[in-house]
């Protein structure tokens, strides 16, 4: 599994993760990713293939950067028109490659279909306007939304299927970003957003991917009224009843690191005191974003996992 944050991004579920059901144009497939642009916590479970493609498919436009990255991967001949993701502008490997939208912008109909493309990837939620004119004008659309380890092997197993490529030395890629370490005992928060406050449960891609890692996520197994799914929302009170040893903010450019330690509660945190305290990047911890993504996280949480106070 293409896998910018507006402030508040997680009130806004029809652009938020990470997204985190699939559809797919006949002959259908589901699979499962998330959209590029920031945000987006409604996720939903991986749904199984259940069609496989009929043509050969050699040219392909990837609307998320994770898609677009695992594609590039598998076979970097096949992929003709991607997304204006920073992640992918910053990678070298798709500078040449058509970019079909830019930052906010819903995808360009004409630019897409001047590819002459056999397969268009899209996200569930993101694309679902512009993948429904692509049915109607006969082209093969792929409708994908991730939301945990198991979806990102899923999706790269589908993708590499549609395009006639082997997912096992990428697959095996992603066993090397998972720790070998013992179980971290620490109890640990995640914090995503500060107005409200957000934390991911076991069933987001953030809460699987610590799980991932036998991290102790406080929020595991809570549930609440948040309209974002895989997500909880707390009260200040709550943050500082859990009081974690381990204190993870996830930067989304919107200021929420700084508006979370100017917290009253913030300095009351044992994390704090005994500076457990981590920032991670949005994309690779809430939403999944790119494969060079994904590894960041996985390399910092081992750090979280081998510090000790």
């Amino acid at each position: 599994m293409t896998t910018q944050f507006k402030p508040t991004p997680f009130l806004m579920i029809s652009l938020l993760l990470i997204g985190l059901t699939i559809a797919c144009s006949p002959p259908t497939s589901q699979t499962s990713t998330s959209p590029d642009s920031s945000p987006p916590l409604a996720q939903s479970p991986p749904a199984e293939t259940t069609a496989a493609p009929v043509a050969e498919v050699s040219r392909v436009v990837a609307l998320t950067s994770l898609s677009a990255d695992i594609i590039q991967r598998l076979d970097q001949t096949k992929l003709v028109g991607i997304s204006g993701s920073r992640l992918l502008s910053q990678n070298p490997a798709f500078k040449d490659i058509t970019r079909v939208s830019e930052g906010q912008t819903p995808p360009n109909l004409e630019k897409i279909v001047a590819l002459k493309p056999d397969l268009v990837i899209g996200a569930a939620g993101f694309h679902d306007q512009i993948l429904t004119k692509l049915k109607e004008l006969g082209i093969r659309t792929l409708t994908t939304e991730a939301r945990d380890w198991q979806a990102l092997q899923t999706l790269t197993r589908d993708l590499a299927r549609e395009i006639q490529a082997d997912p096992e030395p990428l697959l095996k890629t992603y066993q090397t970003f998972l720790s070998s370490q013992p179980a971290n005992s620490d109890s640990t928060l995640v914090l995503v957003s500060a107005q409200p406050i957000l934390a991911p449960n076991k069933t987001s891609w953030a809460g699987d991917l610590l799980t991932q890692f036998q991290i102790k996520n406080l929020a595991s197994d809570l549930q609440g009224q948040s309209p974002q799914r895989g997500y909880i929302t707390l009260s200040p009170e709550k943050v500082l009843e859990a009081n974690p040893e381990v204190l993870i903010l996830v930067d989304a450019g919107d200021g929420t690191v700084d508006k979370l330690k100017s917290e009253p509660f913030w300095n009351q945190l044992q994390a704090v005191k005994n500076d457990r305290v981590y920032v991670f990047d949005y994309y690779g911890l809430v939403n999944p974003g790119s494969i060079e993504a994904i590894e960041k996280a996985c390399k910092q949480l081992q750090q979280v996992i081998a510090t000790k106070p």
